[in-house]
């Protein structure tokens, strides 16, 4: 007698939403309709991630912008259609678009992407996510700019070279899709949102020992 497999359960967003359960330190992110439960981060991942929100903070309110652009504690950023719904490492707000996004208020959810000048996602195991679903699901919504942090040189030798070599990715949005600027080694990172950002892959990297 054969056992038939369980098809996994999809979920669209809202129901994704009100499935996520409250006061978890547990993060979810919904792609392509499969809840999945995200890597807890390691010591370096958290260390990186939070030296880089250090930094852009310096930078905010060095550019007049402080109390205006914010970094959130957490919010979810639904793409295009039912299907996905990613919370990520770091996200810059504008605070004077979030008028504008129904559900930011009751739900911490961004779906306009005027809303955004930044989103940072920090690689991790789950490498794919961050090189393929969000960078096209970012693209689509049409997120002004995205860095994609590879510290540990994890993501595919076709992004970052053979051997593969540690690399900091900023994507700017030019003419309906993205531009993927690698920056490795010494090498100053250029950002069109935040030129101030002066410092290099080799600067950013040492953030996480």
């Amino acid at each position: 007698m054969t056992q038939t497999q369980t098809e996994p359960k999809l979920y669209n967003f809202d129901q994704f939403i009100s499935w996520y359960p409250e006061d978890t330190q547990v993060r979810y992110e919904l792609h392509d309709g499969l809840i999945v439960k995200m890597p807890k981060p390691k010591g370096k991942h958290s260390n990186l991630t939070g030296s880089l929100i250090e930094q852009l903070l310096i930078i905010i309110r060095q550019k007049g912008k402080g109390g205006i652009w914010t970094i959130p504690r957490e919010s979810i950023v639904k793409p295009g259609g039912e299907k996905s719904g990613y919370e990520p490492d770091i996200i810059v707000l504008n605070r004077e678009k979030l008028g504008e996004e129904p559900r930011w208020e009751s739900e911490s959810i961004i779906q306009n992407p005027d809303s955004v000048k930044l989103i940072v996602e920090v690689v991790s195991t789950n490498w794919r996510d961050d090189y393929y679903n969000k960078l096209r699901d970012y693209e689509e919504m049409g997120i002004q700019e995205y860095w994609i942090v590879d510290y540990a040189a994890l993501g595919a030798r076709k992004f970052i070279g053979n051997p593969k070599q540690p690399t900091f990715f900023v994507c700017n949005f030019v003419d309906g899709e993205y531009q993927m600027n690698p920056f490795t080694g010494n090498s100053p990172i250029v950002s069109p949102t935040f030129p101030e950002f002066n410092l290099s892959p080799q600067e950013i990297f040492a953030l996480a020992l």
